[in-house]
This record gives structure tokens, C-alpha cells and sequence, in this order.
């Protein structure tokens, strides 16, 4: 792996744990952070991971961090998954392609579902860790100049809410720990795939090893924030 790194700020032998770990930023995750020497193990947790976490599945995720509380706590947990397109879901050009399946579907994958991995994950993470998830800049209210893709922008402005709504609450009990909103960019992934523009896309590894960069940098009083992968804030 060409983008190895050390993460200092959760000390030596730190517990990590990836959410989306079957998709191709979550493998470099685990793999970035197995390379680490100053991790001590990441668990994985997927679809088709043993346990199995489905984001469309709700009792799937409590039962998931059920199953993992025994080896918690994580001093860091990293949510990567999320859906902009499958077999019948597409971005929306206008208004007049939105259907109400396809809204509910994306929602349930990149709002509905993280918000239970918040209810259920957070209580595993160290009072010093660190949680991040995964967010896109599209889902910036206010930097949204182009319109369109109504499902996906509106989905993770919500995640965002989600996520500075429980900063504040996990900074009354762990006012050390962080909970950050990150933006990925553009990554070579079957996600982007069909839109992407071909110069724009970065290897998933790259985008990983960026995102863990930043987390490493930011301290407690970042909790509850919205960065890009570079490490600038975003406007919510």
C-alpha cells in the first residue's frame, strides 16, 4: 500500500472499526489502518460481514454493536457506506424524476440507517476516540450551485444534521472524544463510476489515507464539524 500512514493522536495500540467495509474505500480503510503500527486490530463490519450490518436492515445494526460491545471500546470508528445509484436508482436531473421508492431508499441508506448506527456505535467509542462518517460536499445546503440529484444532496444534508446534532450530545458525556463529517471527493469506485469526470477521480486508497490524515488532526473542539478531505471546512 503506497499511502501508509501513522496515526498519532489515539496513542499505540489503538481499536479501530470500519462500517461499509465491503466497498472500495472502506477495504482501503482497513487495509490503511491494519498497516498502521500503532493499531492493534480493525474490525469490519458489512452486509456480508459475520456479524452482518445492513443499512437497510435496522435491527441488524443494534444487533451488530451488540455484538461487538464486548470488545469495545474503539478509540476510532469509521462509517463508509452509502448509496447514489443501484438498479433503478439514479441521480435526479429535475423534479419530475423523483419517485418516492428511490427517495426512500437512498434515505434509508445515507440518513435513516447512520442514524442508528449513531444511537447504537457511539456508546462503543472511547472518551478520547474519534467517529467519522462519511458525508459528500453535495450535500452542502449552502454550497449547492448546480441543483439536481435531489435524493443524494437532500439524504446527506440530513446525515449532516444528524451527525452535528449527536456532536452535541456525545460532548456531554465524552467531552474529549470527536465526531466528524467527511467528504471523500471523488474517488474510482463503483459508486462514482458512471459520473465521475476521468481526471477528477482519486484511487479509494488516496481518499482513505487523505480522510485519516484528517481525523488524526482534528482535536475535540472539531466535534460536531464538516471537512473535505484536504482538511478545509465546508459550509453546512
Amino acid at each position: 500500500m503506497s499511502q501508509a500512514l501513522t496515526l498519532t493522536s489515539f496513542g499505540s495500540g489503538y481499536k479501530a472499526l470500519v462500517i461499509g467495509a465491503s466497498g472500495a474505500i472502506g477495504q482501503a480503510f482497513c487495509q490503511l489502518l491494519r498497516a498502521d503500527a500503532n493499531c492493534a486490530g480493525v474490525r469490519e463490519l458489512s452486509r456480508s460481514s459475520t456479524p452482518a450490518l445492513d443499512l437497510e436492515a435496522p435491527a441488524s445494526i443494534a444487533e451488530a454493536a451488540a455484538a461487538l460491545a464486548e470488545d469495545g471500546p474503539y478509540q476510532l470508528i469509521v462509517h463508509a457506506a452509502g448509496l447514489l445509484h443501484r438498479a433503478g436508482i439514479a441521480p435526479e436531473k429535475s423534479l419530475a424524476a423523483i419517485e418516492a421508492d428511490a427517495l426512500q431508499a437512498v434515505f434509508q441508506v445515507n440518513a435513516l440507517g447512520p442514524a442508528l448506527v449513531l444511537r447504537h456505535f457511539l456508546p462503543l467509542l472511547d472518551k478520547q476516540g474519534a467517529m467519522a462518517m462519511l458525508s459528500a460536499k453535495v450535500g452542502s445546503i449552502g454550497d449547492n450551485r448546480l441543483g439536481g440529484w435531489y435524493a443524494y444532496r437532500a439524504s446527506k444534508a440530513a446525515l449532516n444534521m444528524l451527525i452535528k446534532t449527536a456532536a452535541i450530545e456525545l460532548a456531554r458525556n465524552k467531552p474529549k472524544a470527536r465526531l466528524l463529517s467527511l467528504h471523500p471527493g471523488t474517488v474510482i469506485s463503483p459508486l462514482s463510476q458512471p459520473f465521475r469526470g476521468a481526471t477528477a477521480a482519486r484511487p479509494a486508497e488516496q481518499a482513505a489515507a487523505e480522510m485519516l490524515r484528517v481525523i488524526d488532526s482534528l482535536g475535540a473542539e472539531h466535534s460536531g464539524s464538516f471537512h473535505a478531505y484536504d482538511g478545509q471546512p465546508l459550509p453546512w
